[in-house]
């Protein structure tokens, strides 16, 4: 796989072609059509609600109900679905999620905590763990959910009037009865970019509340009145003290913690001298990728997630998935 990248300009490019093997997590096409047209229209959510067919699960805290069941014959992990009139009651947290090819209707409740369940194979996950072991179906089901959830406890009154507002549109509005305002789910755009130099060589830095030995790419959400490439140049010297010239445009990924949209960028610095501000980012290093591979295997550092979109980032421009460390 080719992994030179043309930094002659300056300003934006796009480039999606390059990407790994491996999908950037919550990314892989989910099957699933959001049917937002249906969101307003309460006859067929009613009947949708109603229809044997549906599948429903609960999320509470940014955690669902996982099966791992032992005997599965392909070792799949599933998300816990039930049919609606097996779901637990709920008068107004419940989201519509969308339809599959087969006409399966989705939805999410979310409750306080999750249902008990009796067998030994179900236990409740994270996005952060689930979306790894989960189909892209459900992941993408999750991810959506977890984003309405975020949403939904932070933003239960008008920012408007301060009065508290009701749900609506099968849990993608919230309505203010009071002053007729109409609020919708936030999404927060934020940068994430692996910086590279002259020598090919990328930046990678540990944040301050991160344990020793943890490295990845540089990240930081976009200002008010801020492009995207100046977002990158902006946190690249904020964080490091390196300025940046070209940014290339690679993907995005929806990473609802609680609710950013990652924008991922391959940038090339026009500097290499590092001055990290060490109140986000304690240390910075370059890494060729003999130092990166060495340092990885030998565990002196930890390479970023496997589920974001920075390690991503990073195989792009290592040219293959990061090494694993060679102790036990």
């Amino acid at each position: 796989m080719s992994t030179s990248t043309d930094h002659t300009g300056t300003g934006l490019t796009t480039e999606t072609a390059r990407t790994t093997e491996r999908p950037i997590g919550f990314t892989a096409p989910s099957g699933i059509d959001r049917a937002a047209h249906h969101r307003l229209d309460e006859a067929w959510l009613a009947a949708a609600w109603s229809h044997p067919t549906t599948r429903v699960f609960v999320v509470s805290g940014g955690q669902a109900l996982i099966d791992e069941p032992a005997d599965s014959a392909d070792g799949r992990t599933e998300l816990v679905m039930t049919p609606a009139f097996e779901a637990p009651v709920t008068e107004t947290h419940r989201y519509f999620l969308g339809t599959d090819e087969d006409g399966v209707s989705y939805f999410a409740l979310q409750k306080d905590s999750l249902p008990g369940r009796m067998d030994q194979s179900a236990r409740p996950a994270g996005l952060r763990e689930a979306g790894l072991l989960l189909s892209p179906r459900d992941a993408g089901l999750m991810v959506h959910a977890v984003a309405l959830e975020n949403w939904q406890r932070l933003h239960r009154f008008c920012s408007r009037c301060g009065e508290r507002t009701v749900i609506a549109a099968a849990g993608h509005i919230r309505r203010c009865q009071a002053c007729g305002a109409e609020h919708y789910p936030r999404t927060d755009p934020a940068v994430i970019m692996l910086v590279t130099d002259e020598e090919d060589r990328a930046l990678l830095g540990r944040q301050v509340h991160w344990p020793e030995g943890r490295f990845s790419t540089l990240a930081g959400f976009v200002e008010p009145g801020e492009s995207v490439e100046e977002s990158v140049a902006r946190e690249v010297f904020e964080e490091a003290g390196v300025t940046v010239g070209s940014v290339e445009y690679v993907a995005s990924q929806p990473w609802p913690f609680p609710s950013s949209l990652m924008l991922g960028f391959m940038a090339r610095a026009t500097s290499s001298e590092i001055n990290v501000d060490g109140e986000e980012i304690e240390e910075a290093r370059w890494f060729s990728r003999d130092d990166l591979r060495s340092a990885i295997e030998s565990g002196e550092i930890v390479s970023p997630s496997g589920i974001s979109i920075a390690a991503r980032l990073v195989e792009i421009w290592y040219g293959k998935p990061l090494p694993k460390p060679l102790g036990p």
